[in-house]
């Protein structure tokens, strides 16, 4: 198997091949700055890695979707900054700041074509079924973000609804980057699926770690400013944890905060970490991550991996829910 930091050499050659040179410059510069300002590239290295429990030959039949996961991922990022009204993304302006919004929408426009013109460069006998998961994926995120705006306007939303949206909009792009790769180097179905679903978990572990450190992070390991959920009353685990837990009492103090406007934001996202931390919502989300973890874990139980197989996944959801950014 490659090392960790092979996959990580080959995912930064193949996105650096990208050629973001094209005209007009206005709509093609903004890609190329969302996808030089760094990330974690998680997707396209989720699925070398499961590529790579099978197989060593990693040429462009991989390569080519594994780029394709990494654009679509920061199409969704593009356009979530707009709506989440963010300035920041990976420490950097977002792109609608520093260009305007027009621009950002066209550009993650043209982001989510090339994601499928990577995703072509595979022609093995599995097209099918790869070209299937990735369009399934891509609507169902598209899901999640829709039911993520709804959720701003409904008073109440339930731990169901929220995980469920999450389910949508992050667990299934990292459960279908493990799938892709699995499908592609040849994998049996059982241990396709059982790496889709250890994947799946991990995205929920992911997705309430991103909500945790949005308010208990250090800004400058997260890259975004901190409270910016607060600030826009974003369904977070936290928030829906903490009214799920609240008595009548604490419900009218969480509601009382939430009202809060903007130019009360540095004080709400302090009255907010307070609640948080009184109602117990800040242990018990570290707890909640650990538990998707362990699940993530016995998904691949009985289902023929090595031991060799299982260290590597077993490493890498550690790295994925023990992060600080």
């Amino acid at each position: 198997m490659y090392s960790r930091t092979e996959l990580d050499n080959i995912i930064f050659r193949s996105i650096c091949r990208i050629d973001f040179n094209r005209e007009p410059r206005g709509l093609y510069e903004p890609l190329e700055y969302m996808m030089s300002i760094g990330g974690k590239r998680l997707r396209p290295r989720l699925c070398l890695t499961a590529f790579n429990l099978f197989s060593d030959n990693i040429d462009e039949n991989i390569l080519g979707p594994a780029v394709a996961l990494e654009i679509f991922h920061n199409f969704t990022l593009l356009h979530d900054d707009i709506m989440d009204c963010a300035d920041t993304r990976r420490g950097q302006l977002t792109v609608y700041k520093k260009w305007n919004e027009n621009v950002a929408i066209l550009s993650g426009d043209v982001m989510s074509i090339m994601a499928y013109q990577y995703l072509a460069h595979y022609n093995g006998s599995r097209r099918d079924r790869v070209l299937e998961m990735f369009s399934d994926t891509a609507a169902k995120v598209c899901e999640g973000q829709q039911y993520d705006m709804e959720f701003e306007d409904i008073p109440f939303i339930t731990m169901d609804d929220y995980m469920n949206m999450i389910g949508l909009k992050t667990a299934v792009l990292i459960a279908c980057s493990v799938g892709l790769g699995a499908i592609i180097a040849g994998a049996s179905d059982e241990q396709t699926e059982a790496l889709y679903n250890y994947a799946y978990q991990l995205g929920l572990a992911f997705q309430i770690t991103d909500d945790y450190l949005d308010t208990f992070g250090n800004a400058s390991v997260f890259g975004k400013k901190i409270g910016g959920d607060i600030r826009n009353n974003k369904k977070t685990w936290l928030l829906v944890e903490s009214f799920r837990v609240a008595d009548h009492g604490q419900r009218a103090e969480l509601d009382r905060i939430l009202a809060m406007g903007e130019d009360e934001a540095a004080k709400k996202i302090e009255a907010m970490k307070e609640m948080y931390q009184m109602l117990g919502v800040r242990t018990a989300a570290i707890a909640s991550i650990e538990e998707y973890h362990r699940k993530a874990m016995a998904a691949l139980e009985g289902k023929g991996f090595s031991a060799e197989q299982i260290t590597r996944l077993k490493e890498f959801a550690a790295e994925l829910v023990h992060r600080e950014g």
